[in-house]
């Protein structure tokens, strides 16, 4: 029953990191389905381990994409009101003229490297799941690279223990220490 339990373990991890891929046929699903899924079975240490980490990495990722298109926004607004100052704005055919590609050169340099960026991204997110859906299938623990830890672990450390117990508990520690 053991190794029965403990391959539905690494089972359900396996398809909890690669159930990340379903935000390319539904909006959220990212979130949505490994969230299920580590919930279902949050009690097991294994599964919950990678439920943390793939949520985890997951909204690092929604992150890093977000500031990197508000960047991208900023930066095109910034250049589309430079090329534009002293001339009137107008929704024609030559309204929007770069007389001078140096001029230009800064915002294709910018959005070229955001892209980049971008696309870095996106090839870390689909070695990363892949490489932790493999480890989880493997029955290892695996740590997401870039992750940003917003799902802490729910067991105290026990460095950390004292500043969970009540002060009774802590008074009958130190007093038990000193017999």
């Amino acid at each position: 029953m053991n190794t029965e339990s403990t391959h539905q373990n690494k089972t359900l991890a396996t398809v909890l990191h690669l159930s990340v891929f379903t935000k390319f046929f539904i909006p959220l699903g990212n979130f949505i389905f490994p969230m299920l899924l580590w919930l279902s079975r949050k009690q097991d240490p294994f599964v919950d381990h990678h439920g943390r980490n793939a949520l985890n990495f997951q909204i690092s990722m929604f992150l890093y994409t977000v500031f990197i298109i508000a960047i991208a926004a900023v930066t095109f607004v910034y250049f589309g009101m430079k090329f534009t100052i002293g001339e009137p704005i107008f929704f024609e055919q030559d309204s929007f003229v770069i007389e001078n590609f140096s001029d230009a050169l800064p915002f294709f340099i910018i959005a070229g490297v955001l892209a980049l960026i971008l696309l870095g991204l996106f090839i870390l997110e689909l070695f990363a799941v892949i490489n932790a859906s493999i480890r989880a299938n493997e029955g290892k623990l695996y740590n997401y690279p870039l992750t940003i830890n917003f799902l802490s672990s729910g067991n105290p450390d026990e460095s950390n223990h004292h500043f969970n117990q009540s002060k009774n508990e802590q008074f009958n520690d130190t007093q038990n220490q000193a017999l």
